[in-house]
């Protein structure tokens, strides 16, 4: 997964980073619900979110926030 905030890469992060792996993270969600096709997990994020970074960088109107993720596609859109 990449983020770009006007074009400046802020995140690059891979599943091989995560913690847990997407077999375990899947197992252990469906033990308390079912999961369906289509359903999202929600596992946190890279490093580069805004208030990680000194000084932090918030997102303001007019900003363009792309993400990417491999395989899957991007998505682009105006933070109004």
């Amino acid at each position: 997964m990449r983020g770009w905030v006007n074009g400046a890469l802020r995140q690059d992060g891979s599943t091989k980073d995560l913690i847990h792996d997407i077999p375990s993270l899947i197992e252990t969600c469906s033990r308390g619900i079912t999961l369906h096709p289509g359903d999202v997990i929600a596992t946190g994020t890279p490093a580069g979110v805004g208030m990680g970074l000194k000084p932090p960088q918030w997102l303001k109107r007019g900003d363009v926030v792309r993400i990417e993720i491999d395989g899957i596609g991007a998505i682009e859109n105006r933070f109004e």
